[in-house]
């Protein structure tokens, strides 16, 4: 099977580009470090169209997906949010911060369990994750109590039952 590996290859790359966002808040280069969060949201919708176009879809590569959306889509945001904005705020700042990667770990868990049937049940980490960047990217000064609702109301709608149609 000719290229059965490209796919989790650019799984892999998605999950690289998660921890060097990682790296980046390290750095305090929190701007990059969301930019890395953004190139993550085009990795992963690549990786499954090319799956799919080389028919070479595995339990495996969707495994790994999840994993690397784990970092890229709830950790690196999470961690962002909380370097940003959220370490202002304490104990109250680091449970917000944990509260985001739980659902979404807790989103992909049952995405993995559950039968697809070409409509999401709750709002996916890939997307959550992905509008916490970039809010994190274009507003300067942003209300901690702001971040707060935003980041606790993507963590319900992760775990949530509304459906969401697959563009």
């Amino acid at each position: 099977m000719r290229g059965k590996n490209i796919p989790n290859a650019i799984t892999a790359v998605n999950l690289a580009v998660g921890v060097v966002s990682l790296v980046l808040v390290l750095a305090e280069n929190y701007t990059a470090a969301a930019a890395m969060v953004l190139l993550a949201t085009i990795l992963d919708s690549m990786d499954g169209k090319v799956a799919r176009h080389l028919q070479v879809s595995s339990d495996f590569g969707k495994e790994l997906d999840s994993l690397a959306d784990l970092v890229s889509f709830g950790v690196a945001p999470a961690i962002l949010a909380y370097a940003t904005v959220l370490v202002t705020l304490g104990i109250p700042g680091v449970v917000v911060a944990v509260t985001f990667v739980i659902c979404g770990a807790l989103r992909l868990a049952r995405f993995n369990a559950t039968d697809f049937t070409g409509r999401f049940v709750g709002v996916p980490i890939t997307a959550a994750g992905g509008l916490l960047a970039l809010l994190m990217l274009v507003a300067r000064d942003i209300n901690e109590f702001f971040v707060v609702v935003i980041m606790l109301a993507l963590s319900y709608l992760m775990i949530s039952r509304i459906s969401i149609p697959k563009f």
